[in-house]
């Protein structure tokens, strides 16, 4: 089974520039109704990190989760 991964925004540091939406290979990320990031679809998540590593304002991270049993 596929690890599962957690992807963290933080609301306060987010400005809404969506660099991590539109790097995420998988479309896990999009807009709320305030144009901050949000977690749409964690479950197509890979863990690359992308968004993590755009985020201009350290607003994302990515924690690896454990393998389901």
């Amino acid at each position: 089974m596929p690890k599962k991964h957690e992807v963290i925004i933080n609301r306060a540091w987010c400005k809404g520039c969506g660099l991590c939406i539109e790097i995420c290979p998988k479309k896990v990320l999009g807009f709320d109704d305030q144009r901050k990031a949000q977690v749409e679809r964690i479950e197509d998540c890979i863990g690359c990190r992308q968004c993590e590593n755009i985020c201009p304002d350290f607003a994302v991270t990515v924690k690896e989760g454990k393998e389901d049993a």
